[in-house]
């Protein structure tokens, strides 16, 4: 490829505020993509873009680069409409489990492209990959053959879909710039749209236990990704969702499989299933279908049904009992009264230490690793009783998960206790 732009000037403009012009970001993504921008000097103008940040025209440039990097799908084909949910990442953020079936089994195809979890945050693949079996990769006509047939997917998305963000993405996370609101919207929706969905229904978490620990800055993210979506034509609504104490009662892979069986077959916490129930309202809306609840399709098993068939097309085994950890460990209340705060973060942290994350993209994951919450914020407790147990393969990690735990819960009296608001803070569309 011909050198239009000298690196050393684009870097220059954005640390000296300045905008990079479209001709200019497309240069410079493609460049990157190909080899002939250095690491060394993206990190450079990812950090020049987090410092200084970029104006919207320039956030929607970078993400049509970066789309532009790879190849679409293209679902046109389906006898039904398509929606799809995006997650910023949480600690029991297991969401993704009962909401495509659940999504399915009201007649929108769901085409879930997820990804592996990094640091405190599970990922969805790591996940299902405790069911004996389950594959996460798939080739494109084997995901439009199962779309058709079963409604549902989650897959990993393929090495064709913005190959320019999976490099980016390798190197924000070894230079510090993970947080640069323009370089999360651009790397989320450029694989969202992408991927071809025509709605898209953004569940941006916010607090202690999410990568947002504010809301404003969740709302700027939410925003921008809402804005860049429609840009691109594609129904896009957001929602900010409370992450300062874990969702559900699970944090780790297998952990959180089980329960997820338990919100599909009419059970499990009420935080799952209420934020299951508040996202598949958006996506069914966005896609059109008005007229069926549904809490009905959780309730009479057609979304079991659709969990049922999804796994098994991707060669897993629903009925295989799920793996358990050869080693726990129980902690304790220290005294009696009512839990009034869980932190999400220490939870996550410990849960990954635990072995259900991984410190590197090689890094295993252990499927039974994780925490099973026994009480939650609001709930009465009494000295003595199992407050949550940790699961590990490796019982040599127990010191440094409870570690990770020291200080994370309080018990008071219940007047100390916030009241709980609802697990859905505010809607962006």
């Amino acid at each position: 490829m011909s050198e239009a732009f000298d690196t050393v000037d684009i870097i220059r403009t954005k640390r000296d505020r300045g905008e990079l012009s479209p001709q200019q970001i497309a240069w410079v993504i493609d460049a990157y993509t190909h080899g002939v921008v250095a690491d060394e000097q993206m990190a450079a103008l990812a950090m020049a873009i987090l410092l200084n940040g970029m104006s919207r025209r320039e956030i929607s440039d970078w993400t049509g680069a970066m789309i532009a990097s790879g190849e679409r799908m293209d679902f046109s084909s389906l006898s039904r409409p398509t929606a799809d949910k995006h997650s910023t990442g949480g600690v029991g953020d297991k969401i993704t489990l009962p909401l495509a079936p659940l999504v399915a089994a009201c007649g929108v195809a769901v085409p879930q492209l997820s990804g592996r979890g990094l640091g405190h945050t599970g990922g969805t693949l790591d996940k299902l990959e405790a069911i004996p079996g389950w594959r996460a990769a798939l080739s494109n006509e084997e995901m439009l053959d199962q779309l058709e047939d079963v409604g549902a997917v989650i897959c990993a998305a393929g090495s064709g879909l913005a190959p320019a963000d999976k490099r980016l993405y390798s190197l924000r996370d070894v230079t510090g710039t993970v947080e640069a609101i323009p370089l999360i919207a651009s790397s989320i929706m450029s694989k969202k749209i992408a991927e071809g969905t025509g709605v898209l229904v953004l569940d941006v978490k916010v607090g202690s236990g999410a990568f947002m620990k504010t809301q404003a800055d969740a709302r700027e993210l939410a925003e921008t990704m809402v804005a860049l979506g429609q840009d691109a034509g594609v129904h896009t609504v957001a929602l900010l969702t409370d992450m300062s104490t874990p969702l559900g009662l699970t944090a780790g892979n297998g952990l959180e499989v089980r329960e997820s069986v338990e919100v599909l077959a009419g059970g499990g916490p009420q935080d799952v299933i209420d934020l299951t129930l508040a996202l598949a309202r958006e996506m069914l809306a966005g896609a059109g279908v008005t007229d069926v609840d549904p809490a009905d399709a959780l309730q009479d098993g057609r979304a079991m049904d659709v969990w049922r068939a999804m796994i098994q097309a991707q060669d897993g085994d629903p009925d295989a009992p799920l793996p358990t950890a050869k080693e726990t460990e129980e902690i304790v209340a220290s005294a009696d009264g009512v839990l009034t705060r869980l932190d999400a973060f220490a939870v996550g942290v410990s849960a990954w230490r635990l072995g259900a994350g991984r410190a590197r993209k090689e890094d295993r994951v252990q499927a039974a690793a994780g925490i099973e919450l026994h009480a939650k914020p609001g709930d009465t407790v009494t000295k003595g009783q199992p407050l949550m147990t940790l699961h590990t393969d490796t019982p040599g990690r127990f010191g440094r998960a409870l570690e990770a735990l020291e200080g994370s819960w309080s018990i008071g009296a219940a007047s100390e206790l916030t009241a709980p608001g609802s697990i859905v803070i505010d809607h962006v569309r």
